[in-house]
């Protein structure tokens, strides 16, 4: 076989955890293949000594046949490795260009040659199907087009081995569309790549063999094509996973939150929601379907205090909160599941313990007369670590920053539930997570609901919201398109309506 990349037999040991223990991968030339596993299963830190940012301490890499040792980063680039990370690594108020040539600055005497670099990303991104415009500024440029700057960082240092770290994360259903083309294009020009990832969809879609590991433990590599998502889920989570939410039909009681004629202006001062009302009732979830962008962020930053409203009232029950301060609301019984976990979830420098009672550290048993008592909040972190299945080294002694993504949505979901809120704002609750924990959370929702609750449910994975909710809410460009029963729609009904559509008549 040709392997471009070995990596034989690798063991990788932090304090108090053993994060591969003797895994093997094969990369063959020109293929795309998958690295399938839970989340902290030990994917990114296997890739990351491909990379060069770790070194084994078991177990021998080659790339092209010879064994290699990748000290780091550099040595990788040198050996035609690139990555593309799970959170970018981008200077905002660069341009894609300067990004791009970072480190490697083509010199023109002693300035540097800016219009060959843009002449060569221009013609890289032509080749390679990217449209990307070489002098726009990261910071105006959409997620999606950030992450293809990153792509073309690795093709412009003429890498010919591709690490995706769980590309798709950040993507709306159509840019996924896209990078799935893209990729293709690098394979048609000889490219070889790695895909970690656990959607398996997407691994259906483009990967011709996937490996997958459990627990920091090699499981087994299969051939794609010959093998079921359902196979795949159930070596990655090591039990027969169901991809159908089980619940009865809905209950609703008394209205929990309404929202009333809102509009909310979005970050470029325009009214990114109009004139918008919605109620949602104990005993229900209600979903919010639409296209990343279009009122979803200001429709829940306004009901949790984090976004002034310009007009319209927010009410918890018959309480009118819409001038409530951001504790004042949490007090009234709204938990708050945010989309960026690290920007509004989480302290990343605090410990997993000290995240958990950042609404409750002000009363008892957490604190008395000013003075936090330690074994209390311990105790009561504990319970939601053990809960969630929150795996770190440490327990609620790690930082939050060291724990990965997934496991830190865990602690954040684990930490608004474990307060059981009148109601519960869920936005992208699984993103980031493995199929085992979107089981369980879609779990938690529906006990949510049935003891009573209400939840509001905004998530980009149109599959999630057909199967969690009762009720589905759409918005399109800030408006309410229209209300319908999860039971009685279909993913088309609700496709024609994000794109605007109402029962077949276009409403402006």
């Amino acid at each position: 076989m040709d392997y471009v990349v070995e990596m034989l037999g690798i063991r990788k040991e932090f304090p108090g955890i053993v994060a591969n223990d003797n895994i093997t991968l094969q990369l063959q030339r020109g293929e795309v293949h998958a690295l399938l596993g839970e989340n902290g299963a030990g994917k990114s830190t296997l890739m990351s000594m491909l990379f060069g940012m770790y070194q084994p301490d078991r177990g021998t890499i080659k790339v092209n046949g010879n064994e290699v040792k990748i000290s780091n980063p550099n040595v990788a680039n040198d050996l035609g490795i690139g990555m593309v990370h799970q959170h970018f690594k981008l200077v905002h108020n660069f341009t894609t260009t300067e990004n791009i040539i970072l480190g490697i600055e083509p010199k023109k005497g002693l300035s540097i040659d800016l219009k060959s670099a843009a002449a060569r990303v221009d013609e890289l991104s032509k080749r390679y199907g990217l449209n990307i415009d070489p002098y726009a500024k990261i910071e105006d440029i959409s997620v999606g087009m950030q992450q293809r700057v990153e792509i073309l960082k690795m093709l412009y240092r003429n890498a010919d081995i591709l690490i995706f770290d769980e590309p798709t994360a950040v993507l709306t259903p159509q840019e996924i569309h896209d990078l799935i083309e893209i990729m293709r294009n690098l394979i048609a020009q000889g490219k070889s790549i790695i895909l970690i990832t656990h959607k398996l969809k997407e691994i259906k879609a483009i990967a011709n063999r996937c490996t997958v590991i459990r627990r920091g433990k090699y499981i087994g590599t299969v051939d794609v094509a010959n093998t079921s998502e359902e196979d795949m889920a159930n070596m990655m989570v090591g039990r027969p996973v169901s991809f159908k939410v089980e619940k009865t039909p809905s209950q609703p009681g008394e209205p929990i939150l309404t929202v009333e004629n809102l509009s909310v202006k979005n970050n470029k001062k325009v009214l990114g929601l109009k004139d918008f009302s919605l109620t949602v009732h104990s005993g229900e979830i209600v979903g919010i379907a639409g296209v990343e962008g279009n009122g979803q962020t200001e429709l829940v930053e306004a009901i949790t205090g984090l976004r002034k409203i310009e007009e319209g009232k927010i009410s918890i029950q018959s309480e009118d909160i819409t001038n409530y301060s951001i504790r004042k609301r949490t007090l009234t019984g709204i938990g708050h599941i945010p989309e960026d976990r690290h920007k509004h979830g989480l302290v990343l420098d605090y410990t997993m313990e000290d995240n958990m009672i950042l609404q409750v550290y002000f009363k008892k048993p957490f604190s008395k007369n000013g003075i936090l008592n330690r074994s209390a909040i311990r105790e009561y972190a504990n319970k939601i670590i053990e809960a969630f299945d929150v795996r770190s080294g440490e327990g609620g002694a790690s930082i939050a920053r060291s724990l990965s993504g997934g496991n830190q949505q865990k602690g954040v979901i684990g930490r608004e539930m474990e307060r059981e809120p009148k109601l519960l704002i869920a936005v992208q609750p699984t993103r980031g997570l493995d199929v085992g924990s979107i089981e369980y959370i879609h779990r938690r929702l529906v006990e949510h609901r049935d003891k009573g609750y209400a939840v509001l449910l905004v998530s980009l994975e149109l599959d999630e919201v057909m199967n969690v909710s009762d009720r589905i809410a759409v918005v399109n460009n800030g408006h309410l398109v229209g209300i319908v029963d999860a039971a009685n729609t279909n993913e088309n009904e609700i496709g024609l309506m994000m794109a605007g559509i109402e029962g077949g008549k276009h409403h402006e």
